[in-house]
């Protein structure tokens, strides 16, 4: 929902213009259960006047039947809007919610603090540059407290909002408040985040969330959306290393090939000189399509179509970067892995990667380390269970062009799925390129690892046959 103003009674493409030309923030709720992450949307929604008056009815209609406030509206049913989310009175699945003011444009995840959930959270945290991490100021810092900030860290989200949530049930005490701040500074030397802010609230009461809190005068600082809208994330994104990963080639007539895709980094301009990756061949951009028309200049998250002055080969997969950048190319890196299958992960069982708009065959050849999210201590492991983290040796067979994820997000992460099922069963961030290990080089097949997937598909579709002569017909 976007934010009234006058500008839409008297000059409504004034309007327009100058809400497309806001700032996007997009941010995540997450936190332990029950630290009122919903209710904190709600609240953040209901008095920045976000909410149309059918919605405010329609939930005040259901607080009565599952709300949890008593008397008062349950705003938490704003975004808990599965019939099992209401039932329980928890967050499963990670809910968005848009709105803007008039200094900028929000998109927010609601993600959820159940530990069995902990693979919707990080997909949650995957897109966003600010995380709000909610603490019960009865509590303090939960385990969940310390295993979402360190997801959050992990996906290398830089700024950090500890939002310290039902201080009416603490008498709005400043020693409480006091303690959790000291407390979550301990932990958060850990972290890599540079930007770590505190908030006194109450989500219930609405005390520090849009409006300052008269029961907290002690509190100097800004509100929670005050803080929202004045965070700077712009110089979160590399504009230094182009990075565009096609991922359609675009061919609707003779006249017209384009390459679409999404500027993960860099700035790109017609006139540019370009190298496409792998094949290393160089061109110069023509023209920035859009369907709003050809643009002068593209930045990191807009979706372009791109013309090139030379005819070549290039493919969905392939990168377009500047003309002489020097990126890595490699058949094995070292990642951090976000375990999301029920089935246990064990190193050499063979999955697809997929990665920037390639997707090649490959294994986790190795798991370096487990972290302990309670401590942050690494561990040995033989197998990753769901909701693991590690830091784990990808080998593939063929080489590809890599980054690292503090680089370019956009094609420093990758995603794994399962051969036999198509499910996306791990997520990942690359922190570097790594020698290709004994079992996997580029043109062959790693039998012993393909082993479980071969047998599982020959019981399937050739019962009669066996594994032996099915290895035997592939060589």
């Amino acid at each position: 929902m976007a934010h009234a103003s006058d500008l839409i009674a008297d000059d409504i493409e004034a309007y327009l213009h100058e809400h497309e030309n806001k700032d996007l923030l997009r941010f995540i709720t997450c936190g332990s259960v029950d630290d009122g992450k919903s209710t904190l949307i709600g609240r953040l929604l209901h008095d920045s006047k976000m909410i149309f008056d059918d919605q405010l009815a329609a939930i005040t209609q259901a607080s009565k039947k599952s709300g949890t406030t008593g008397e008062e509206v349950d705003l938490a049913l704003l975004v808990d809007g599965l019939q099992s989310e209401r039932e329980q009175g928890i967050t499963i699945d990670v809910a968005y919610r848009f709105f803007s003011t008039d200094k900028r444009k929000f998109i927010i995840a609601d993600t959820p603090g159940h530990e069995q959930y902990t693979r919707n959270m990080a997909t949650g945290a995957s897109t966003a540059g600010l995380a709000v991490i909610l603490i019960d100021a009865r509590y303090g810092v939960q385990t969940q407290t310390k295993r979402h900030s360190f997801i959050a860290d992990l996906v290398g989200i830089r700024h950090l909002v500890i939002a310290i949530n039902k201080m009416d049930l603490v008498d709005y005490s400043q020693q409480r408040f006091d303690e959790i701040v000291a407390e979550y500074r301990a932990f958060a030397e850990q972290l890599g985040a540079d930007d770590i802010r505190f908030v006194p609230l109450s989500a219930l009461k609405g005390d520090n969330v849009v409006n300052k809190s008269e029961a907290m005068s002690w509190y100097a600082g800004p509100a929670l959306l005050e803080l929202l809208e004045s965070v700077e994330v712009r110089a979160d994104h590399n504009l230094t290393d182009l990075r565009l990963p096609v991922q359609y080639v675009n061919r609707p007539n003779l006249d017209f090939r384009g390459y679409a895709g999404t500027l993960e980094a860099g700035v790109l301009r017609p006139g540019q000189a370009i190298k496409v990756l792998p094949s290393g061949k160089t061109s110069t951009v023509e023209r920035i399509v859009t369907f709003d028309g050809d643009l002068e200049d593209a930045w990191p998250g807009q979706a372009i179509t791109v013309t090139l002055a030379d005819e070549i080969d290039i493919s969905r997969g392939d990168w377009i970067v500047a003309a002489d950048a020097e990126v890595a190319e490699a058949i094995a890196f070292d990642a951090d892995l976000v375990w999301m299958n029920e089935q246990a992960l064990e190193p050499g069982r063979q999955v697809d990667i997929r990665l920037a708009g390639r997707s090649v065959a490959g294994q986790i050849e190795a798991i370096h380390y487990q972290v302990d999210v309670n401590t942050l201590e690494h561990h040995d492991a033989e197998r990753l269970e769901l909701n693991a983290i590690a830091r784990c040796r990808v080998a593939l067979t063929g080489e590809v062009p890599i980054d690292a994820y503090e680089r370019s997000p956009g094609t420093g992460s990758f995603i794994v799925i399962d051969r036999l099922s198509n499910v996306t069963v791990g997520a990942g961030m690359i922190r570097g390129a790594a020698e290709a290990g004994d079992g996997v080089a580029s043109g062959e097949v790693d039998w012993a690892g393909f082993e479980v997937e071969l047998n599982a598909l020959v019981r399937k579709y050739f019962p009669h046959w066996e594994a032996k002569d099915v290895r035997e017909l592939l060589k």
